[in-house]
């Protein structure tokens, strides 16, 4: 685990060469197809090297759940433990180790109509004007969620349509289920916070250089049945890029919006992994924070 640009992938390889190993992708933005270089996708020369798992499964035009990603994920385990190798997660997407650690409350699927209704709503109305709809019938809800936020706004709208229940009824707080298997969490995380950033900002302006990000959003933007209401277009990066083309702003505004979102998505990561007190920390800025993730592996092997 750790946030984005701490090295997950370069640590989850370096196991691998001494581990017979396959990855499992915890990350919701790999998921989807063509869109490779704003997620810092693993290049096809690594995934030939380790076998990688849920990677490249859905069209942006579709979406990818935490409950969806659990069954997926506990499936993927006993395949591979079958197969005689060690599963290794590998990701920042914090939802999905907690879904996959905890399990999930029982909620409804989504209901394309409804969100259909919503997204006119909030194209309208404004989202934070859907957010005061849902501090009047779920105030808990809406207390915990930014008035911006609109997926999640949106999410909640929906479950109340659906149900009649606020949201926050729902999520009972059931016990914990035990997974078939023990998990060894390691979090990658930097003892400097400014440095991370230096490497979120070297990392993004690569992916506008010589990587190729505008050239990957304008192909997505030419389909024509993708926009920026879907959880793919909303993954950093990609709304600011496609902003950009839209001209709704300049190059450098682009820039920095893509840094500060990206920086933002880092943040929101660190804040995740400090509410799981049993994980072992790893500085990634350490010369052998490499070293020392092989080394917490291998003494926890039997």
């Amino acid at each position: 685990m750790g946030p984005t640009a701490s090295g997950k992938t370069a640590a989850a390889l370096e196991v691998a060469r001494e581990i017979p190993c396959e990855v499992i992708s915890v990350d919701s933005a790999l998921v989807y197809r063509g869109m490779d270089i704003g997620t810092a996708k693993p290049t096809a020369a690594e995934r030939a090297a380790v076998p990688h798992h849920l990677i490249d499964i859905l069209d942006p035009l579709d979406a990818y759940s935490a409950m969806q990603f659990r069954q997926d994920a506990l499936r993927l385990v006993s395949e591979i433990v079958q197969r005689g190798r060690l599963p290794l997660l590998v990701g920042g997407t914090m939802l999905y180790f907690k879904a996959l650690r905890d399990g999930l409350d029982e909620l409804p699927q989504a209901d394309p109509e409804i969100r259909a209704r919503l997204d006119a709503e909030a194209a309208e109305l404004g989202v934070p004007a859907l957010h005061a709809r849902l501090s009047e019938i779920d105030p808990e809800t809406a207390a915990r969620l930014k008035p911006n936020d609109s997926q999640r706004i949106q999410r909640a709208l929906e479950i109340h349509t659906l149900t009649g229940r606020p949201m926050s009824q729902l999520l009972s707080g059931k016990q914990k289920i035990a997974l078939p298997f023990d998990m060894l969490p390691l979090s990658l995380e930097p003892s400097d916070r400014s440095v991370l950033h230096d490497r979120i900002a070297a990392r993004f302006d690569a992916m506008l250089a010589g990587d190729g990000l505008l050239q990957e959003v304008t192909a997505l933007r030419a389909r024509g049945d993708l926009h920026l209401g879907l959880p793919s277009m909303r993954c950093v990066g990609y709304r600011q890029a496609w902003e950009y083309l839209d001209g709704d702003c300049d190059f450098p505004t682009m820039r920095e919006r893509g840094i500060a979102a990206t920086r933002q998505l880092a943040k929101r990561q660190l804040t995740w992994l400090r509410s799981m007190p049993d994980r072992i920390v790893i500085d990634c800025l350490a010369p052998d924070a490499t070293a020392q993730v092989q080394h917490a592996v291998r003494g926890a092997l039997p």
